[in-house]
């Protein structure tokens, strides 16, 4: 090699470090998210202590948890679409915002309707996080590093739930669940500070007005291939968030309700699981921009549809310990591929939209999981609920095999 080559092989390195703005642009986004996860937690926390002081029925205390989805997927839709007109930077500012306003009324709620309406509006504040921070990074963090930054967004929303498991049980018998509301404040606060200091992308800068009327949707389905791109993605995101609520929600009960664990033990054993899952987000990023996303997801979900059949057949308490960790780094861990994935599919006009559409209507799906996993479980058992999860992930791999472009250091359009 010459000293001219080394000097340019050298400065093409040096080009694929992130700078300065691209830290800034990770720090804002991973904030955003973990203020996601923190949320819904300290809710699920909280609401055996709004039920009883609102009188609240339990249809009712549900209901708040519910209508938070719903607003957040609505919420993740608008602000993925206005982010493309507006800049991801703008838009996340005014998300924080919405949240902050509506989550401190929420201290102030005096019966179930406001209440309700507070909760719902928090939620659409809260929708515009993942699809537009993981744009933000995507833009800002060189292609051999894409995937792993976009991992670390979604980290952000296990170490959200991390805190919120610590300081909610310290912190709500003395306070209340008003006192915890403003709690919930603080975190946005500090995320509308962070951003303060981020830029938009260059990226976006360059593309800054050529967004018309509804054409960031229309870029969705802009011919055949690309539509076949978005049923793909679209399958992938409602089977990541059918799985992992339809997991999570019902994990401890089927510790619990099988084994006869005490609410100590299935705390314990489903951080476990959670652990594993933050374990496999990291993973799966390294992963991904190693050897590419195709083989990534593919490892990953035959792994899911594995381990959650064999996570049925455990019966000793140390092996599930040790299964609910293994199983959670494949279940979760896709989380982070999606971010890069949807970035690298579809054009600067339409990247917002694309990641918060396709990922909130697979939130919207997979909402539905604990109702299915229920109602299996209520007609049949907790083999057939855990059955169908595992089944879920072999319609994910025949998605990513027939519909998934691969799109490792493709640069961004």
């Amino acid at each position: 090699m010459t000293a001219v080559q080394h000097d340019i092989g050298a400065s093409a390195a040096a080009l694929e470090r992130p700078d300065a703005e691209a830290k800034r642009a990770l720090a804002a986004s991973v904030a955003g998210y973990a203020l996601d996860g923190f949320d819904l937690l300290i809710l699920g926390f909280m609401l055996g202590a709004i039920r009883a002081d609102l009188g609240l029925t339990p249809a009712q205390g549900g209901s708040l948890l519910t209508w938070t989805l719903i607003g957040a997927v609505a919420g993740g839709i608008l602000f993925g679409m206005l982010s493309d007109y507006y800049g991801r930077v703008r838009v996340l500012t005014w998300t924080i915002l919405l949240f902050a306003i509506f989550t401190g009324l929420c201290a102030f709620a005096q019966g179930y309707t406001d209440l309700l309406i507070y909760r719902t509006i928090a939620g659409v504040g809260l929708g515009g996080e993942f699809g537009i921070g993981m744009a933000l990074v995507a833009e800002a963090w060189p292609a051999r590093l894409r995937a792993r930054a976009c991992a670390y967004v979604a980290l952000g929303w296990q170490g959200g739930v991390l805190v919120a498991a610590l300081v909610t049980p310290l912190l709500l018998p003395h306070i209340g669940w008003r006192g915890m509301f403003l709690v919930g404040v603080v975190p946005g606060l500090v995320a509308f500070v962070i951003r303060w200091f981020v830029g938009e992308p260059k990226i976006f800068i360059e593309h800054t007005g050529r967004v018309r009327g509804l054409e960031p949707l229309k870029l969705l389905v802009k011919d055949g291939a690309t539509t076949k791109v978005s049923l793909g993605m679209l399958i992938l995101c409602a089977v990541q968030n059918f799985g992992y609520y339809g997991l999570m929600i019902w994990l401890p009960s089927y510790l619990s309700g099988r084994f006869g664990f005490t609410l100590t033990q299935s705390a314990l054993w489903t951080a476990v699981t959670v652990a594993g899952m933050a374990a496999g987000i990291w993973v799966f990023g390294e992963f991904a921009d190693r050897i590419g996303r195709r083989p990534a997801l593919i490892t990953f979900q035959v792994g899911a549809a594995v381990m959650v059949l064999v996570y049925s057949q455990l019966t000793d308490s140390t092996a599930l310990l040790i299964g609910g960790a293994v199983m959670g780094v494949f279940v979760n861990g896709m989380l982070g591929g999606y971010g890069a994935l949807l970035s690298e599919l579809y054009p600067t006009e339409a990247r917002g939209t694309a990641e918060n559409v396709l990922f909130n209507l697979g939130r919207g799906v997979g909402g539905f999981g604990p109702l299915a996993v229920g109602a299996l479980v209520a007609a049949y058992s907790y083999q057939a609920a855990i059955a169908l999860l595992a089944g879920i992930y072999l319609i994910d791999i025949v998605a990513t095999v027939l519909l998934i472009p691969e799109r490792r250091g493709a640069a961004l359009e």
